[in-house]
């Protein structure tokens, strides 16, 4: 699901962006695009940093009651949200300062739907390969991008949950277990391992009827029952490679 968020205090204009997009998706067969709007820039930030909203895509209009399109896009790069954004507005006084705050495009308005086509084009091309291989999660008020690869295991610890990463990095989240399967559960080579572990098979050095090996030497002991279904996902993901 490709996450794309509208942010224009018009909500004309946020119907004809959707419009739009959902031509292009209608055309090119594309992935299912999940859109959201937002008539502020305020209403936008609070979502990215309150509520995990991790947009691939951001058009935003510049001029806004409030906050600026453009100072919310600095703001976007300060907590390290490293989306794609596309301005469109009605006036070129600030395509400059688009591109410092590496917009991919500033599009005047009204927009041409070849104009937008090309652009999408672009983007889709440039990240849709690049996003199934990466992971973007929020901690510590900061959006982190973070390798799928890199991921060796999932662990639930009471209320909090966390990643382990190959190189020693430990990331703390504050989601559920289901949650975060949920956004791993299309990969493969992540499988559950009981209640309160996500393991990434790659990373298993060696597994019996009690536990698991990571290649980090970390050992996580198996729940009664659990062995015979790890065992068939393991050898499974590596013989349909």
């Amino acid at each position: 699901m490709y996450q794309i968020a509208l942010c224009d205090d018009e909500t004309e204009e946020l119907k004809k962006s959707e419009s739009l997009l959902k031509a292009y998706q209608q055309l090119y067969r594309r992935e299912d695009f999940s859109i959201r709007h937002f008539t502020s820039a305020d209403e936008l930030l609070c979502m990215v940093s309150e509520d995990n909203y991790t947009p691939d895509l951001v058009f935003m209009d510049i001029y806004m009651p409030g906050k600026p399109g453009i100072d919310a896009a600095k703001e976007l790069r300060k907590m390290g949200f490293n989306c794609r954004i596309v301005f469109l507005t009605t006036s070129k006084e600030y395509a400059l300062e688009a591109f410092r705050v590496e917009a991919d495009q500033y599009l005047v308005k009204p927009v041409e739907q070849k104009e937008l086509f090309q652009v999408l084009d672009k983007i889709m091309q440039d990240t849709g390969s690049a996003q199934k291989k990466y992971l973007s999660l929020r901690v510590d008020n900061r959006i982190h991008r973070i390798a799928l690869r890199d991921i060796v295991f999932c662990e639930a610890q009471k209320k909090c949950q966390y990643i382990y990463m190959s190189d020693g990095t430990r990331y703390m989240l504050r989601m559920t277990m289901a949650k975060i399967y949920e956004m791993l559960s299309e990969y493969p080579e992540f499988v559950r391992a009981g209640i309160s572990y996500i393991v990434n098979l790659e990373h298993i050095n060696s597994l019996n009827a009690k536990e698991l090996c990571m290649d980090n030497e970390k050992k996580i002991y198996l729940p009664r029952g659990s062995y015979q279904s790890l065992r068939e996902k393991y050898f499974s993901f590596y013989t349909d490679m």
